[in-house]
């Protein structure tokens, strides 16, 4: 697999990730983005993209997945690339002081600086407690939609009351041969206009609907074939399925990175308040994932930290240049070739 390099690896493509792409561009350096989600946004997109957020400066009030959707616009005359899909695994420093980044999928990052924007940590999904689960993973078994091609005219099941399994029942009953999604409540607690369209989509046949069910037992040969449904806690209901998706959340958790050699309390990553450094030169921790003495977990105080890290790293990846800060009002922004 081919190297990537850039100047700046940014672990985590959530709000504070995607804003640091921007302050690093404002300083001329370039950023690849890292996220284990298969889409940009974090929490954001994968937990709540729907629900308002009230305390972003000049915005009264903005829906999550409409930030994530302007930082996006924000940072396209910096033309950052993005790994997505694959957790971040390894950090190995080279004797020039720079580093290569591993993921999951075996993708290599080359840069001279790291920004760890995780959040709180890499998110793993909610898997339920069924027995033999694990053994179909990969084979059938999967805990969220990458591509949703890899469906199209096949039989899903899907599980789960939130916005996600809502939203990707409404998508892929159009792509799904057969579309059932398994509820163990008899609400949603996804966005009232998704819960009432997957309710008249079920009354016009387009998928099917299993409300107060669970999925008990998963069976196949080699592949998964079968999965078993309880409804209401009495009726056993066996399904043919190609696929079977829970939608149950997501977990957060450090992961690897809790072997990288940072200095960790609680959980979180010690960083100083100068710039957001870590004790491994380079490599430095926004957002959520860090903590210091009045640490707030707010997506604001991540941004300022994003400006104060690409001060810094502008030392690192331009060690023979002064830095001199210059207003936006100014200088305008000035696309990267």
């Amino acid at each position: 697999m081919d190297r990537i390099t850039t100047d700046i690896c940014i672990v985590g493509a959530g709000p504070v990730g995607l804003f640091a792409v921007f302050e690093a561009g404002l300083l001329k350096m370039r950023c690849h983005v890292v996220d284990a989600l298969p889409v940009v946004g974090g929490q954001l997109s994968e937990i709540y993209p729907k629900k308002p957020i009230y305390d972003i400066p000049g915005f009264p009030s903005i829906l999550a997945g409409e930030l994530v959707d302007n930082l996006m616009k924000q940072i396209e005359p910096f033309h950052p690339t993005f790994t997505l899909g694959e957790r971040v695994e390894e950090l190995d420093k080279q004797e020039d002081g720079s580093f290569i980044v591993r993921t999951s999928e075996g993708t290599e990052i080359a840069c001279k600086v790291v920004a760890i924007a995780g959040g709180l940590g890499s998110f793993e999904p909610r898997k339920p407690a069924i027995d033999s689960l694990e053994n179909f993973e990969g084979k059938g078994v999967t805990y969220m939609v990458r591509d949703p091609e890899l469906f199209r005219s096949k039989k899903v099941v899907l599980a789960g009351g939130g916005d996600s399994a809502l939203d990707w029942a409404i998508y892929l009953a159009g792509v799904a041969e057969e579309l059932t999604l398994v509820h163990r409540g008899s609400t949603f607690r996804g966005a009232p206009e998704s819960a009432e369209k997957v309710l008249t989509m079920a009354e016009e046949g387009q998928i099917k609907l299993l409300l107060k069910s669970n999925v008990t037992e998963v069976q196949g040969n080699g592949k998964l074939d079968v999965v078993t449904v309880l409804i209401d806690n009495k009726d056993e209901y066996k399904i043919e399925t190609d696929y079977f998706i829970p939608l149950f959340g997501l977990v957060p958790k450090l992961g690897p990175l809790e072997n990288w050699g940072l200095e960790l309390e609680k959980g979180a990553i010690v960083v100083n308040t100068v710039d957001y450094s870590t004790n491994i030169p380079g490599v430095y921790a926004i957002g959520d994932i860090n903590t210091y003495p009045g640490k707030l977990k707010l997506i604001l105080c991540g941004f300022h930290e994003s400006a104060l890290m690409a001060q810094s790293a502008y030392n690192i990846i331009y060690p023979d240049k002064k830095f001199v800060l210059k207003y936006t009002t100014v200088n305008g922004i000035q696309e990267l070739s």
